[in-house]
C-alpha cells in the first residue's frame, strides 16, 4: 500500500509540473493550426521579393486574398522591407492557372506604406 501511495505521489508531482502541462499544450496547439493553401505562394513571394530587393531585409508578411477566376486565380500578399535606407512595402500578385497551378505572371510593386 505504501508503494502504491508513494507511485500515486510521484506521478503527481511529474504530471502537475509546469514542464508536463506546457508541453502538452504546446503539442496539442501546434497540431490545431493547418499549414494555409496559400503557403506556397507566400514563399514564393517573399523569395521574389529578395530577389528583385537583395539588399533589404522581409520584416513583415501579409496574405491579402485571393481573387478566383474560372480558368486562373491570384494570390495577393504585402510584404514589410527594411533597407539601409528605408523601411516599404511590396504588393505581390501571383497569378497561377487554376487545375495546373502552372504560374502565368507575377508583379512586384513597391508602395511608401
Amino acid at each position: 500500500m505504501r508503494i502504491l501511495l508513494i507511485f500515486i505521489c510521484a506521478a503527481l508531482t511529474v504530471f502537475s509540473s509546469p514542464l508536463y502541462s506546457r508541453t502538452l499544450v504546446d503539442t496539442a496547439y501546434a497540431q490545431q493550426k493547418p499549414i494555409p493553401p496559400y503557403a506556397k505562394w507566400g514563399q514564393l513571394a517573399v523569395k521574389e521579393t529578395q530577389k528583385k530587393y537583395p539588399n533589404a531585409r522581409v520584416v513583415d508578411y501579409l496574405h491579402i486574398g485571393k481573387v478566383s477566376g474560372q480558368h486562373t486565380s491570384t494570390e495577393k500578399f504585402k510584404l514589410w522591407l527594411k533597407g539601409t535606407q528605408k523601411e516599404f512595402g511590396v504588393f505581390v500578385n501571383i497569378e497561377f492557372n487554376n487545375e495546373t497551378e502552372k504560374i502565368i505572371n507575377i508583379t512586384l510593386k513597391e508602395t511608401p506604406r
